[in-house]
């Protein structure tokens, strides 16, 4: 009888009474553990105290690292290993001060039986609460249970409730009542014919839309299968970044500073220095803009409807940040880039969709937005931003919404209202401008297409931009990352916790309207096109239809 030599079991630790394990999922990126390691410290005190007021024992389920500078899952082999450790059917928080790579811990979290708990801090400089934002999203489209909780010290009365719940019962729910599903709508409207006609034409002519390597950033929930694409109409054409690199090394000098011209020409300000490893340069924008020409040229070759670039891994180690490029892109005004042959001007008079970190919820979004808009005479120009922040002003919750730095220059009035400077060197080694600005005042459509119980889903609101006075923009910005461009947003109808509670990714899709009226039919245009491609849509806040 042949015999086998068999692999031994797994085996486990027993769960502790009254015992919490927490874990802290961290940055791919050495430079940005070792960086917010002391906030990431300083906030798991604060959790684990109001674990010891509350009668539990807060138990870290991995050390600090002396070699690497601190104590973050850095890797998703090693959160394996971690979770080896932990008591399957134990209650597990994960701890998130910063920005956290979500596929460190998936693995983990997809197999624990215990209850899970995602804390956040809410900090601007630090931030937690986006990191919790992905993580949450990415388990609802793994289907996995799980309770979030947002403070930040862990010292505030409903916070302390709301873990103390969450200890007791294993699950903690927040008030979503703003969100409602989408009505039936009548069919003559001139807004659902419109939406109907537009959806039907996508499903019918096809669009393909290109990603410059899928994945970017730890975030699974951005990564929409083919099989939910498809049926809309979209198809995936996969290209490499290697390729964008090769296409920039066949831009001319001569094509870069004629897109530099334009950009002087119309008023937009580089703030320059000298040094490459700290400052903005001509070489770094002298790069960004061949990306551009790059983009395009690689765009029409595929013949894309929207293209996306990952913007972080690989990409940065290689050339200066692709967010200059990306704003470009997103707005109908921009440098113009002619063919190979010089015969044409590629997609001129309009954008060509960027959907920053290859986020398909953004993509699917970006296109559905931009075909809606053009055939409303509306500005197209639409653009991602990071739910980074906020706080209240002049009686109303107004968040910090601010990417890095790839907003188009429309959303700030113009280019002579825009400017560039460099991407911190934390994330950025190569450098890199933005293109950034602050929001000009107006009214939005806000929205999030995102993946739930095996299917594709949007949530959409209204809102506005505020205009709040200059120091205040200044201090929002020190607080955060004052190189990015911010928007002021109301959402109307939608408290904090309320967004905090539903919101199904780090990332939130914003276009502008002419006025109010204008951008409730465009919601109405909008609802009813993803109506009629089969996605399910949900309503937040104060909806007029």
């Amino acid at each position: 009888m042949t015999s086998y030599l068999l692999p031994a079991p797994t085996r486990r630790p027993s769960a502790q009474p009254r015992t919490v394990y927490t874990i802290a999922s961290g940055d791919l990126r050495p430079s940005a553990n070792i960086t917010c390691w002391p906030a990431q410290q300083q906030f798991e005190a604060a959790v684990g105290a109001a674990l010891a007021e509350l009668g539990w024992a807060a138990r870290r389920a991995h050390p600090f690292d002396p070699v690497k500078g601190h104590g973050f899952i850095d890797s998703q082999r090693y959160g394996i290993e971690v979770f080896k450790d932990i008591p399957v059917d134990a209650p597990l928080v994960v701890v998130d001060a910063v920005w956290q790579y979500s596929h460190h811990v998936l693995a983990g979290l997809r197999t624990h039986r215990g209850p899970i708990l995602i804390v956040a801090n809410w900090s601007g400089e630090f931030p937690g609460l986006v990191g919790l934002l992905n993580l949450t999203a990415s388990l609802t489209k793994a289907g996995v249970a799980h309770s979030a909780l947002w403070s930040e010290d862990f010292t505030d009365a409903w916070a302390r409730d709301g873990l103390r719940t969450w200890l007791d019962t294993g699950e903690l729910r927040h008030d979503q009542s703003h969100v409602r599903d989408l009505p039936g709508l009548d069919p003559a409207a001139p807004e659902v014919e419109l939406g109907t006609a537009l959806a039907r034409q996508l499903r019918d002519d096809k669009a393909v839309v290109g990603v410059f390597d899928e994945g970017c950033m730890g975030m699974y929930n951005a990564i929409f299968d083919d099989e939910l694409l498809n049926p809309l109409g979209i198809f995936k054409e996969r290209l490499s970044q290697s390729a964008l690199v090769a296409e920039m090394a066949r831009v001319g000098d001569d094509e870069a500073a004629a897109a530099r011209r334009w950009l002087d020409e119309r008023g937009f300000t580089f703030h320059f220095g000298t040094d490459e490893a700290s400052e903005l340069t001509e070489a770094q924008v002298d790069s960004q803009l061949k990306m551009y020409v790059a983009a395009l040229r690689i765009s029409d070759d595929f013949g894309l409807d929207a293209v996306g670039i990952q913007y972080q891994q690989g990409l940065k180690d290689t050339v200066p940040a692709s967010d200059l490029a990306e704003g470009l892109l997103n707005n109908a005004e921009r440098p113009p880039v002619l063919s190979r042959d010089g015969s044409r001007e590629l997609y001129a008079g309009q954008p060509l969709p960027h959907f920053n970190e290859v986020d398909w919820g953004v993509a699917v979004d970006a296109l559905v937005t931009n075909r809606i808009w053009t055939a409303m005479g509306f500005d197209p120009a639409t653009t991602l931003h990071d739910i980074r922040w906020g706080g209240e002003y002049g009686g109303e919750f107004v968040w910090v919404f601010e990417i890095s730095g790839s907003a188009p220059a429309s959303h700030h009035g113009g280019y002579q209202h825009s400017y560039s400077m460099r991407q911190p060197p934390m994330y950025f080694p190569l450098g890199g401008g933005t293109l950034s600005g602050v929001a000009v005042p107006g009214e939005i459509v806000w929205s999030r297409v995102f993946v739930m119980d095996g299917a594709l889903h949007v949530d959409i609101g209204r809102g506005h931009v505020a205009d709040l006075p200059a120091e205040e923009t200044q201090r929002r910005l020190d607080a955060t990352t004052r190189q990015w461009p911010i928007m002021h947003a109301v959402l109307d109808g939608v408290s904090r916790d309320q967004l905090m509670a539903r919101h199904k990714a780090n990332h939130v899709q914003v276009a502008y309207a002419p006025d109010a009226d204008a951008a409730d039919r465009a919601l109405l245009a909008k609802a009813a096109l993803f109506a009629e491609l089969g996605l399910a849509v949900h309503l937040c806040g104060d909806v007029k239809l």
